[in-house]
């Protein structure tokens, strides 16, 4: 095993859920591939474990005791210390609506109740190689140059975005979307690229999450949302960061 995989193997995960049986299989299994496990049964105390620790991968069931885990989501998003942690949800619940509200509060992945834990081991994989690539100097992007464009600079090694003189806090997945949208502006991005060079799952992903995020990152970048002068959608084909924006 070279350097780079001994450190994406020693990553911590913590995986929130108050299902016993569950908890163990996930362990199980994780620890098995090498990660580290940490776990916590309702949702208090898995925020304050995350506040506290800054887990690298976090394993989020919607149905918890104390706080729901969509509400865990949405305080974790908003504290800059774990803005960036991946988040997957799983969850018994599989009403679209549900998955669309994780996504939008800022989750990188939804899987349903029953799952493939064979599945679940694969997406984490790719989420913690995703990170890892963020991480190194080659990266997502093809430049790790400092981006500036119509008020907004992107700053990549420090992972930090500020619009008009105001920082703004993204998630992980947030960040690599507008930074590939940037260094890529004026050019039209299918959502099939975007999920590539973004998620780079083994598994598939619906293209809705791409909606799903531009619709949330444009909610922290954009004057109003429902008229953006930034990322333009390209119906039928993906997005662009307009570069005339006069």
């Amino acid at each position: 095993m070279n350097t780079n995989q001994e450190k994406l193997k020693q990553r911590l995960i913590l995986i929130v859920e108050d299902e016993e049986d569950i908890v163990k299989l996930l362990s199980f299994h994780l620890e098995k591939e090498g990660y580290l496990v940490a776990s916590r049964g309702n949702g208090r105390e898995a925020l304050e474990f995350a506040q506290e620790k800054k887990p690298d991968l976090i394993v989020l069931d919607i149905m918890l005791p104390e706080m729901d885990g969509l509400e865990v989501c949405r305080r974790l998003r908003s504290n800059q210390q774990t803005a960036s942690v991946p988040i997957l949800i799983l969850s018994a619940r599989n009403e679209e609506f549900d998955k669309v509200l994780g996504l939008e509060l800022g989750a990188d992945d939804y899987m349903i109740k029953p799952f493939s834990v064979r599945e679940l081991v694969a997406r984490i994989r790719a989420m913690l190689r995703r990170l890892e690539q963020h991480q190194q100097p080659a990266k997502v992007m093809e430049t790790e140059e400092i981006l500036s464009l119509g008020g907004i600079t992107l700053y990549p090694e420090q992972h930090r975005v500020v619009v008009r003189d105001e920082e703004r806090v993204l998630t992980h997945k947030e960040f690599l979307l507008l930074h590939l949208l940037m260094a890529n502006a004026g050019k039209v991005l299918t959502r099939e690229m975007l999920l590539d060079k973004v998620w780079n799952y083994e598994v598939e992903v619906d293209t809705r999450t791409v909606d799903v995020h531009v619709r949330y990152l444009r909610q922290k970048i954009e004057p109003d949302p429902a008229n953006p002068i930034f990322i333009e959608t390209v119906r039928g084909v993906g997005y662009k960061f307009k570069v005339d924006r006069g």
